[in-house]
């Protein structure tokens, strides 16, 4: 097995910024200074001290040049920190100097701090093992006294802790069987609990999140004593309040989590308490209705009990189908309205599956289609059962109601047009849809999934000359029912089709030549590239974006080109003075350090930065990351 110092020879400032990224892995350089004695773990994993706005425990498994793991006591927690990056580079100094990383003690500070942040399992059982002894070290004594002193103690015990004398009130009252007093005190501390603020700050590790465990364990232990409908009260009360409070609350969902531990409880005694099966149901549904927290997780759990009959489904559907008529139908649409249609649609095709109703479904979706725009929803139910033919209708009348007011569902329809003619294997029609994406969107995507189409078409050529055609005019060729005369389209009128004014004209934006020049370097036409990216250049539309595109597809064919575009996106971030452009320059410059080794120019190169540095020598951070060009090994 390689010894650490062997591992960190073998590891590049590359492979620190392949993991770290360049702002980590600068912000690590500027740390090493702050790392302690660096320590070596089992199975090659540094550790040490390191100071920042704290002092943190850090580790860094090192399992070959492509495998670094940090852990870190830090509050960063998206992905690896400074503070590893500076413990590989402090250890990478102690591998320069020769010298051996002295083996961490396994009773360390340092290791337990590790262990704690990490959560291991060995910790628990630890913690849990010493619980476990307390325990037996308590019992034993409790065993030695006799009832006299117990009493004393006791009586001592609840007198200077609050909560051991709530706790015995408690107990007491689950015991007797009198509990409504116990139900009102719990349902004062729910109306507390939930006015308080819930919010949580993970960079200062601050914040205030509110305690629900109480409530939980008296609403379990009224579960267990057989009082049900207590719970069910408790339950609605939290559920009001708890939604109003998870509102307002910006503490990472730990609320949300933690009122949802507590509605499980009482969703396991909805099928214990009086309420009829039916009504249970309905107290399920009603509350998912209202679910945007996901407080009710385990609803679906309970809806498909086994003791609930498709007679019990029947009289929930028929509640539904009434809730469903009695809403008012948008006459002009408005989201608000579709959506709380379909909020009530949904559970009863559910019903009706329960209930045995299958036969119900479809007819219910087409009555609905209109005032919910279910339409995608119909559609699928008509494919899967075989229903073709109306699927199509469907999905041609639902484009042309949603096209305006609603063109996401209009999309999905087209899309699902497509997918029917494409089962049927009619090439044409498909590649008549992917026209259709492509001339209302103009991109090498929708270039690339035209070309597919139309190739099993058997027409590519003739139309990739009209769509390139399209993308120098803006003038689109392809053939609709209002101009049968342009012979040239190859492919057929799609069963949908834009409005005329929802047809895309952009006669000012054309030639689009970045899309031009996109689809060039897709067919790999690398002169075609160099010609439109000329006249590009001409006609003084700067994007830096088809720059960086071009300059990496062209680098092997056209290298001059390449690096002057990657020099002039170089000059253009230095001119930003910013530590975050300088860093990005870093990687046009690494770019171009490669294209000037594959053609024996390294000489060159190093003048490059030589000018560089002479030109900005003011500018300390730029020097910093030009520096960085030059340094390969983190151990030469």
């Amino acid at each position: 097995m390689k010894s650490i110092n062997a591992i960190l020879s073998e590891l590049t400032f590359d492979d620190l910024r392949d993991w770290a990224g360049e702002t980590i892995l600068n912000r690590g350089s500027n740390y090493v200074s702050r790392v302690d004695q660096v320590w070596h773990m089992d199975g090659n994993t540094l550790a040490a001290w390191v100071v920042g706005s704290d002092r943190y425990a850090t580790s860094v498994r090192i399992g070959g040049v492509d495998t670094l793991e940090c852990v870190c006591t830090c509050p960063y927690a998206w992905g690896p920190c400074k503070h590893g990056v500076a413990l590989v580079l402090a250890a990478a100094e102690y591998a320069k100097r020769d010298e051996t990383i002295s083996a961490l003690d396994a009773d360390h500070p340092l290791r337990k701090a590790l262990r704690e942040d990490s959560h291991q399992e060995y910790d628990s059982d630890i913690d849990a093992s010493q619980h476990t002894t307390d325990n037996s070290k308590v019992d034993a004594i409790l065993t030695e006294k006799s009832r006299e002193e117990l009493l004393d103690l006791l009586t001592d015990l609840s007198r200077r802790f609050p909560y051991v004398s709530r706790h015995i009130l408690e107990e007491n009252q689950l015991a007797s069987g009198q509990v409504d007093g116990l139900v009102q005190e719990l349902m004062a501390e729910i109306q507390d609990i939930t006015a308080e603020p819930a919010w949580y700050n993970a960079w200062d590790d601050e914040g205030s999140i509110p305690d629900f465990s109480h409530i939980e364990q008296q609403l379990r232990a009224l579960v267990e004593k057989g009082f049900p409908d207590a719970v069910l009260r408790l339950g609605e009360e939290l559920w009001t309040r708890g939604i109003a409070q998870v509102e307002q609350s910006d503490d990472e969902g730990a609320t949300a989590d933690a009122i949802a531990a507590c509605m499980g409880i009482v969703l396991a005694a909805l099928p214990k308490s009086s309420l009829a099966p039916t009504k249970q149901l309905l107290w399920v549904i009603d509350r998912a209705l209202d679910d945007e927290f996901s407080l009710l997780t385990t609803s679906e759990n309970f809806l498909q009990r086994p003791e609930f009959t498709p007679r019990h489904w029947r009289e929930i559907a028929e509640t539904l189908e009434t809730r469903l008529q009695n809403l008012p139908k948008p006459h002009a649409p408005k989201f608000s309205d579709y959506y709380r249609r379909e909020k009530v649609l949904d559970p009863l095709l559910k019903a009706y599956e329960h209930a045995e109703w299958d036969d119900r479904i479809i007819p219910r979706l087409e009555q609905e289609a209109d005032a919910s725009q279910c339409y995608m929803r119909l559609v699928e139910t008509l494919l899967a059962a075989g229903e073709k033919a109306r699927a199509r209708h469907w999905c041609i009348k639902g484009y042309e109601r949603t096209l305006k007011d609603a063109p996401g569902i209009a999309s999905s329809l087209q899309q699902q047009l497509r997918t029917i003619a494409q089962e049927e294997e009619r090439f044409d029609l498909v590649a008549a849809y992917r026209a259709q994406d492509f001339f209302d969107h103009p991109s090498v995507s929708a270039f690339g999934k035209l070309r597919k189409s139309a190739k099993k078409a058997k027409c590519w050529q003739a139309v990739r000359h009209l769509a390139l055609g399209f993308l120098e005019t803006g003038e689109s060729p392809i053939r609709t029912n209002d101009n049968e005369g342009q012979s040239e389209w190859p492919l057929p009128v799609p069963e949908v089709e834009p409005r005329k004014s929802e047809r895309r004209r952009w006669r000012s934006g054309f030639p689009d030549l970045p899309s031009l020049i996109e689809i060039a370097i897709f067919e790999k036409r690398t002169d075609d590239v160099v010609d439109l990216y000329q006249r590009l250049a001409k006609a003084e539309r700067w994007n830096r974006a088809i720059d960086k595109k071009v300059a990496e597809a062209i680098a092997d064919s056209h290298a001059s080109l390449a690096l002057d575009i990657w020099m002039g996106i170089v000059n253009s971030l230095i001119a930003e003075v910013k530590p975050k452009a300088y860093e990005e320059a870093a990687i046009y410059l690494r770019l171009m350090e490669r294209t000037f080794a594959q053609n024996g120019r390294l000489d060159d190169w190093q003048r490059l930065l030589a000018e560089l540095r002479t030109k900005h020598k003011a500018k300390r951070r730029l020097l910093g990351v030009l520096d960085s060009l030059l340094k390969r090994k983190l151990v030469d």
